[in-house]
């Protein structure tokens, strides 16, 4: 059921939300959330950025403009209520002060998985009851945008469509002409007309937005103070406030992460996290849940030279290894990670973290070695040989996850796998995606090693509860072993 729907709701300064979205990927969104972000908050406002998932670099460059860090909102992880549960969650988590939910969707505004548009930006929108600002690519039209903004007011029942940003405007002229036309046809205020710019304010790579590491790309403070600028002086940024403000208040839910606030253990193993210029796409949500589940986490670096205390278990997301492959290749502690993964230590590797696992990552026909704990190395591609959802059944047993359950995750990733023989036996049977094998019949993930689980699937833990807790058993059975 849409929040539209429902009679039982609350009120106040908190439900103040709006969604950016475009009616195609490259239309022009992230330009406007990412300058009305930063906007925002040079006016004192506090902003709590959210990404239409799932998303790890622009989910980066929201937190560094809003100031705050980013939540992905996800259909395909979360269900209706959980997500609305995630919102009012995180918008409490939010600066003190007047502010708003900032939510960037992906792609075009009612694309989906399927003919019904399934977790789609606007089945979010619709879920959140939160009015939706289209960023419209106006570039050699005129009228014909009246046309398609009728066609997306009425697509969908239940969907606010609050405002326009008319964007590649080409000249005054042709602001005014889109102005009077969408006046005419539309009952769709403009509230801002964005200038075809000389060239792309945004640094781009082949996932996106660029990034470098934790800190992403070198000039990311200027590039968001330039999109402010941009904003600032082409869009009514108090009719866009006003518009947020306007959004209906959200029914109560059970709290996200239920009653009680974590798990006792009676002991406290710690697991060490790898968040470092090659390796830091991480959920938040998934550090909390480990944090709820009772571990201690450490933050880790296979670049500072700092010694590594005493570890637990060990978590590997994901991010650009390849990027920095020699230093990778060089660095003592690849060896010391095969070491605790023969001893018995937990550890779970996604992606990146994966690659490092593997014999080597070749880049340009180069093989550079890595931890060699599993039997493959990884390429590294020029086109994406994975990228979206992925669902997957548990078929052989492992100490993560039990047997026959069904996975929901996703894939990033240029690289490919290269066997020394033929693929050892996978955890994971994907009914979507691809992993480490071929799309179709063919697709698994999901290699095993005592307590080793390594992946290309990245998975969102709130919607795996049992992920948390059993790396957190495990850590502990290891703790006490030793």
């Amino acid at each position: 059921m849409d929040v539209s729907e429902q009679k039982r709701g609350v009120s106040g300064k908190d439900s103040a939300r709006l969604c950016v979205s475009a009616l195609s990927g490259g239309g022009g969104k992230t330009l406007l959330a990412l300058g009305l972000a930063r906007l925002l908050r040079r006016k004192g406002l506090a902003v709590k950025p959210f990404k239409k998932g799932p998303d790890y670099i622009d989910a980066a460059w929201l937190s560094l403009a809003a100031e705050a860090p980013a939540v992905n909102l996800d259909p395909w992880f979360l269900p209706q209520d959980r997500l609305r549960a995630l919102f009012a969650h995180s918008m409490s988590q939010r600066h003190a002060g007047e502010g708003l939910g900032l939510i960037e969707g992906n792609r075009g505004l009612f694309d989906g998985l399927d003919v019904a548009g399934s977790c789609s930006t606007s089945q979010l929108a619709r879920a959140l009851a939160c009015p939706v600002l289209v960023c419209l690519n106006c570039a050699k039209m005129t009228r014909t945008a009246a046309a398609l903004v009728q066609g997306v007011r009425n697509f969908e029942p239940g969907l606010r469509i609050a405002g326009l940003v008319l964007n590649q405007v080409g000249s005054s002229r042709h602001e005014t002409a889109l102005r009077r036309a969408l006046e005419a046809h539309t009952d769709v205020p403009v509230l801002g007309a964005l200038p075809r710019l000389p060239e792309n304010p945004l640094p781009e790579r082949h996932m996106g937005l660029s990034s470098f590491g934790s800190g992403l790309s070198g000039n990311a403070q200027a590039v968001c103070e330039n999109l402010a600028d941009v904003v600032a002086a082409h869009v009514d940024v108090e009719a866009v406030l006003e518009t947020a403000r306007s959004a209906p208040g959200l029914p109560e839910e059970k709290p996200f992460w239920g009653q009680a606030p974590s798990v006792s253990l009676g002991e406290v193993p710690r697991i060490g996290y790898v968040h470092d210029d090659a390796l830091w796409f991480y959920y938040q949500e998934n550090l909390e849940s480990l944090s709820r589940a009772g571990a201690e986490l450490t933050r880790l670096s296979f670049f500072d030279g700092r010694p590594w205390p005493r570890l637990d278990g060990l978590y590997l997301g994901g991010g650009f290894p390849e990027d920095m492959a020699a230093q990778l290749s060089a660095s003592p502690r690849l060896a010391e990670v095969a070491d605790m993964a023969r001893r018995g230590m937990p550890i779970y590797a996604e992606c990146g973290g994966f690659m490092l696992l593997s014999r080597g990552i070749e880049i340009n026909g180069r093989l550079w070695p890595m931890g060699g704990l599993f039997p493959v190395a990884t390429r590294f591609c020029a086109r994406p040989q994975g990228l979206g959802y992925v669902l997957a059944r548990v078929e052989r047993e492992n100490p993560w996850f039990e047997r026959g359950m069904e996975l929901r995750g996703h894939e990033f990733h240029y690289s490919r796998c290269e066997w020394e023989a033929e693929a050892p036996p996978a955890a994971l049977r994907l009914v979507r995606g691809t992993g480490m094998g071929n799309a179709g019949e063919d697709a698994f993930d999901g290699l095993v090693r005592d307590n080793v689980f390594a992946a290309y699937t990245h998975i969102f833990a709130p919607a795996v509860p049992c992920w948390a807790l059993n790396f957190t058993r495990l850590a502990l059975r290891f703790r006490q072993s030793g």
